[in-house]
């Protein structure tokens, strides 16, 4: 069963005074947005909503061909120059 997900906007004022609430709803997988003047300060979520991404997921999937450094070709570098000038 998957509690439904929402969000939820709080000033910073009242976030102090309902921290426990809020921390409780977030558990429940809430998301809980806390605000300053407006401007989005913070995140609330539940410790199993973030993942971290995974260094080395593409691994074995990309392949680089031999040539990656050779100069390139004259006229490209030209089209690249004309741009520069």
């Amino acid at each position: 069963m998957n509690a439904q997900r929402y969000v939820i906007t709080v000033p910073i004022d009242p976030a102090k005074a309902h921290f426990f609430k809020l921390a409780h709803q977030a558990s429940t997988g809430q998301i809980i947005i806390i605000i300053k003047n407006g401007c989005a300060l913070a995140q609330l979520i539940t410790a199993g909503q973030y993942r971290r991404q995974r260094i080395g997921l593409m691994k074995g999937k990309l392949t680089v061909p031999d040539d990656l450094d050779a100069p390139l070709p004259d006229e490209m570098l030209d089209t690249f120059q004309k741009g520069l000038i």
